[in-house]
């Protein structure tokens, strides 16, 4: 990630409130934003966020900006401060944090930075091949295979109830295992950039 540095004639016409010059930085430094958000994030629109919410604080705050400082450390730490606090939210969250695993199950990227996620990934797998068969077999079934809860049901000859109780008991189990794994996988992110 290594964008193009800009003049410090556009950086003080930013500080203006010229719009072209906004326009322009936008259009230099907000892909490199969006790789900087999904790295942590793993999630298109929550990065897409990430880009919005950057280029609304360097707007706001031009005013205090340095016209010879460098102005994609000041995105980045912007940037990398809102995808933290978006990640601190997502591990409060029972909804997010199972979405979060579901990408990271999902994501079969092969650039270096994706290499803690493989490893990440694997570490899943082997969660998931620790539970119980049958919390095993379900999660399995649903979450990677995607059958409603009636077509496991269905085809293991239980209830849509059971199908439940074990989806319940094997995201816990996984959540459990995945906070601490969580703390090592944002840590190591946020120390590598």
């Amino acid at each position: 990630m290594k964008p193009i540095s800009i003049d410090s004639k556009y950086i003080q016409q930013l500080i203006a409130g010229n719009e072209s010059a906004f326009k322009m930085v936008y259009d230099l430094y907000s892909e490199n934003v969006y790789r900087l958000a999904f790295r942590f994030l793993k999630d298109k629109e929550q990065s897409e966020e990430i880009v919005q919410e950057t280029f609304i604080n360097l707007w706001l705050s031009r005013d205090k900006l340095d016209m010879n400082g460098n102005l994609w450390l000041y995105l980045f730490v912007i940037a990398k401060r809102l995808s933290l606090n978006a990640l601190r939210q997502i591990c409060k969250s029972t909804e997010l944090s199972e979405a979060l695993l579901i990408n990271v199950l999902q994501i079969q990227n092969t650039t270096e930075e994706d290499v803690v996620v493989r490893d990440l990934g694997r570490y899943v797998d082997t969660l998931i091949d620790k539970l119980p068969k049958q919390q095993r077999i379900v999660f399995k079934l649903s979450r990677i295979d995607g059958l409603s809860y009636k077509e496991i049901a269905q085809q293991q000859n239980i209830s849509p109830n059971t199908v439940k109780n074990h989806m319940v008991e094997a995201l816990k189990t996984l959540r459990a295992h995945l906070k601490y794994a969580h703390i090592i996988y944002f840590f190591f992110l946020f120390y590598r950039s």
